[in-house]
């Protein structure tokens, strides 16, 4: 009879522990403590800061998305209310006009650079990346605002308030400043349509050509034609790339009279 071997039993298979989600690193704790004092308000509920700084490509379990929509409606409602109390003297059209200029990607841009919210954003990002592009960090703004507010509001203040003060700090010079005859100048795509208007011309139209680069700096292209004129440019939003075509077609239709 054939002696079978000892029965060996098998080793247990390990399993592999699940990866916890990565919070902030130490940097961007001490960063988003420093956006707090710049940005003149202290979070009670420090995970509606996390969220609101955390962009998608981070892969985490939340990120920013939400909060970028809930803040992108209150930014534009809080402007209009401060337009229609401090400009009485304007019509519907120049408070629009100027509420575009004050919440476009741009000036957003230039507001989240001030509080420093690269340095605080996470996103997955590779070594030698580009710096981060205008669209995130303005997303990001927007974001940060909603999380004011529902902090606010979670505590208790009166959010709505809390969040007036911090953009009236922000944008009330500029509108105060402002002077309606030179807004059109300021938007080129209002000006490209009110010129093509007068010329009598058909309407601007905007066609995507490309978008490439990754989520943290993209670049868009786009072609805006009138009648057979027409003009290409490139942006880090699909908006600042229409208005940089815009006015480089302007230039094309009223070389002369028109800046």
């Amino acid at each position: 009879m054939t002696k079978l071997p000892p029965f060996q039993p098998r080793p247990a298979r390990r399993t592999r522990a699940k990866a916890r989600p990565k919070g902030p690193s130490a940097p961007q704790v001490r960063e988003r403590l420093a956006l707090e004092t710049r940005l003149g308000y202290d979070f009670c509920n420090r995970t509606l800061l996390d969220e609101a700084l955390t962009h998608a490509s981070a892969g985490a379990a939340s990120d920013n998305q939400r909060l970028e929509f809930l803040g992108d409606a209150l930014l534009n409602f809080t402007v209009s209310q401060l337009l229609f109390e401090t400009r009485p003297d304007w019509q519907e059209g120049s408070m629009s006009k100027l509420r575009g200029q004050l919440v476009r990607t741009q000036t957003l841009y230039a507001w989240a650079v001030d509080l420093g919210l690269a340095g605080a954003l996470s996103a997955l990002r590779p070594r030698k990346a580009q710096p981060m592009g205008q669209k995130p960090l303005a997303d990001a703004l927007e974001a940060l605002l909603a999380a004011v507010f529902l902090d606010a509001q979670r505590a208790g203040a009166d959010a709505t308030g809390v969040l007036r003060t911090l953009i009236e700090a922000r944008f009330l010079p500029a509108i105060l400043a402002a002077r309606p005859e030179t807004l059109t100048r300021l938007d080129p795509k209002t000006h490209l349509q009110e010129t093509a208007a007068r010329l009598g011309l058909p309407a601007p139209v905007y066609t995507s050509l490309d978008q490439r680069g990754p989520g943290h700096a993209p670049r868009f292209t786009v072609r805006v034609a009138v009648a057979a004129a027409a003009a290409e440019a490139e942006g880090s939003s699909r908006k600042q790339a229409e208005g940089e075509a815009a006015q480089r077609l302007l230039k094309t239709l009223c070389p002369v009279t028109e800046p």
